[in-house]
């Protein structure tokens, strides 16, 4: 299994960068390592194709923007150096924040390794899962990309993101959300915990409990019984009685003694009268 091999040392740094603000970051540590912390151009940095981060809040990166261009930037971002300019490999929002302040450089842990495509991929599915930076249909696709690509077990995953098994397996059942249900979960509409419960629901049922969980701010709770009710309700089936033509079976008794106009129903003859003589007629018929 290739996964995390010969990512240690990057790890590393991107978790010192984590903890500790520019000022405590030891750059004698860092070069020893063979990194270093530098002010680099914003316009030179490439960010990491393999991203697994679809949805940037837009509020939370102006308050972030914000932040940065009153106070500074208090935790590095982490790239590597490329032929042409810097890769990104940990930091896209404090980047994000960076371009929208239009600030022209942004300090940065240079690390000083080489990177392939496989580990490219796997540090910007770890540095998000570990930061928890990601959505659950993000964080579910980033579990299921580690899955696939590295042909591992759920168990095997759950040693190397230091996550349980069960909560692995809870979130990748996300995947099989409706794209409405996943779509409010990703703007944040409805809470994970929400979108847990609704995957026991059918897909054609969700839209309709999603709207009511918005539109009347339902709690996780609630929900639960919501859909613990509408399963209970014994389904109501209404016996339909065939169809029974009951004048048909006296068409000829009628033919030969009602000497009126008239026209058969299901369960009624309806006689039509011309004149009045006819009325006495069938009157004098009744008696």
């Amino acid at each position: 299994m290739a996964l995390g091999r010969g990512l240690g040392d990057i790890l590393s740094e991107v978790e010192e960068a984590y903890e500790k603000d520019l000022s405590d970051i030891d750059s004698f540590d860092l070069e020893a390592q063979g990194a270093r912390v530098e002010d680099i151009d914003v316009a030179s940095i490439t960010p990491n194709p393999f991203q697994p981060r679809k949805h940037f809040d837009d509020e939370a990166l102006i308050e972030l923007s914000a932040s940065i261009k009153k106070n500074g930037l208090l935790q590095p971002i982490v790239v590597i150096e490329k032929e042409e300019g810097y890769l990104l490999i940990a930091g896209e929002r404090r980047l994000r924040a960076h371009k929208l302040a239009k600030l022209k450089t942004v300090n940065a842990i240079i690390a000083d390794a080489d990177i392939d495509e496989v580990k490219l991929r796997e540090l910007a599915l770890l540095e998000n899962i570990q930061r928890e930076d990601l959505n659950g249909i993000e964080l579910a696709n980033s579990y299921a990309e580690l899955i696939e690509v590295h042909e591992i077990t759920h168990d095997e995953l759950s040693s190397i993101v230091h996550k349980s098994r069960s909560q692995i397996t809870n979130t990748m059942r996300l995947l099989k959300l409706s794209k409405y249900a996943q779509e409010k979960l990703i703007h944040g509409k409805i809470s994970q915990g929400h979108a847990k419960v609704l995957v026991s629901v059918d897909e054609s049922k969700q839209k309709i409990l999603i709207d009511s969980i918005i539109g009347q701010k339902l709690s996780v709770r609630d929900t639960e019984q919501m859909i613990k009710n509408h399963k209970e309700k014994p389904s109501v089936e209404i016996e339909r009685k065939p169809k029974i033509n009951l004048t048909s079976k006296f068409k000829d008794d009628f033919k030969q003694k009602i000497p009126f106009g008239y026209s058969l129903k299901d369960k009624s003859i309806e006689i039509n009268f011309s004149t009045s003589e006819e009325i006495e007629n069938f009157l004098s018929l009744l008696k």
